[in-house]
């Protein structure tokens, strides 16, 4: 059961890493297209772009993960998803492309005419990406995708009143994970002007996703009943108080600009309305689909969690580094070498006994999952494993945080 349920974990982990992520850099992209006309509205798409351009391709990461884990261990459901949602995935696509594409060529650009161009297309992209992808969810969320190649209908299982409400919400949190994140942004740079315009946005865009949430609400209700009966009465429930706490906690910290525990409230904010889905949805993947009968056979999944848990123990590490950059300003062009952090300190050492425990858990997991049959030793595994991943990526980490 454990290596039935452990890569779903993972996907929605990595939704959640992709939601907030992705949507704050979407999000960036709409008040782009809402800055208006005039210098300050060219500071805010300048601000913008600064911000997001150094991670928006390290963003997308999360998606092409959650694809690759919900491809390899539940191969039916991602073949069903993929086929009936077709539709919305290559308009997901193409805004993704599209945005790419804008930030790529944007250093190019000579006249401010080929510049606003290029932003438009970036921020149209932006609102594409993310009502494409949260219609799908809607199609899942209500039902509409059973199991088989092409089974649901190619065009009411998305367009439809639920999933257009849930594409709507999934554009206005990201609008509003992008407002929070850029005020604390601005603030780390010394811009209090932009700060306070994104503090305006940050408040008003809270307060229609959380009208767009309660609609959502409601039109779980209208459509997907026993889903919304999890949701609001069901096992679910906590996480649907958690989702609105921390949304409140973020507008009040948003109002006192505290705008660094406020990004951590909003991520929350978002990752608990994931949870919430993943718990009122459970045990089923699709309809009538439990995820033990959509599992891929067991060495795929013990594969498959080694895999994951092995590329985590690279990619945290980098992407902390990445993001550690950017929010310090150091992948700014034009920075001189010798302003880099650290210059001309002594290398650090340190680590080596979290790299041992490392490799004595990879040993320990391993051989539990390989070689034992039993279900308690593939769970002291997968334990193992996870033991793995952190004692891992403090390895790894150590040397960074010592310099």
């Amino acid at each position: 059961m454990v290596l039935d349920t452990l890569p779903i974990v993972f996907v929605l982990a990595g939704l959640a890493f992709y939601v907030v992520l992705g949507g704050a850099d979407f999000g960036a992209g709409l008040w782009q297209l809402l800055a208006g006309r005039g210098a300050p509205a060219q500071r805010i798409r300048d601000h913008a772009h600064h911000a997001m351009g150094p991670v928006w391709e390290a963003n997308h990461v999360w998606l092409i993960f959650v694809i690759t884990v919900l491809w390899t261990g539940y191969p039916r459901v991602f073949a069903s998803i993929a086929s009936t949602l077709s539709i919305p995935f290559f308009v997901a696509a193409i805004g993704i492309i599209l945005r790419g594409g804008a930030y790529a060529l944007r250093p190019g650009t000579r006249t401010a005419r080929e510049q606003r161009t290029l932003e438009t297309v970036l921020s149209v992209s932006s609102i594409m990406a993310p009502l494409a992808l949260g219609m799908t969810v809607g199609a899942i969320a209500g039902g509409r995708v059973p199991v088989g190649n092409a089974a649901g209908d190619l065009v009411t299982s998305w367009l439809n009143p639920l999933s257009i409400t849930i594409g709507l919400i999934s554009v206005a949190f990201s609008a509003y994970l992008a407002a929070v994140f850029l005020s604390g942004d601005a603030v780390r740079r010394g811009e209090a002007g932009l700060a306070e315009r994104f503090r305006a946005r940050a408040l008003a865009s809270g307060v229609v996703a959380g009208v767009a949430a309660v609609a959502g609400v409601i039109a779980l209700r209208r459509d997907a009943h026993d889903l919304y009966h999890e949701l609001v009465f069901g096992r679910a429930r906590p996480a649907l108080i958690v989702s609105a706490a921390a949304g409140m906690a973020t507008v009040g910290l948003v109002r006192r600009r505290r705008y660094e525990p406020a990004r951590y409230t909003a991520a929350l904010a978002v990752a608990a309305v994931i949870a919430g889905w993943a718990l009122a949805q459970a045990p089923d993947l699709l309809p009538g689909y439990t995820i033990e009968r959509a599992a891929a056979p067991d060495n795929t999944m013990i594969a498959l969690i080694v895999a994951v848990i092995a590329g985590g123990i690279i990619l945290f590490p980098s992407l902390a580094v990445l993001f550690r950059l950017t929010l310090a300003g150091q992948l700014s062009p034009g920075e001189a070498a010798s302003d880099a952090p650290g210059e001309g300190r002594p290398p650090a050492t340190g680590g080596g006994r979290a790299a041992r425990g490392a490799v004595a858990c990879l040993v320990v997991a391993l051989g539990f999952l390989t070689v034992a049959d039993a279900a308690w030793a593939h769970a002291v595994g997968v334990a193992a494993l996870f033991g793995f991943a952190i004692l891992g990526a403090a390895a790894l980490i150590a040397p960074e945080i010592k310099t």
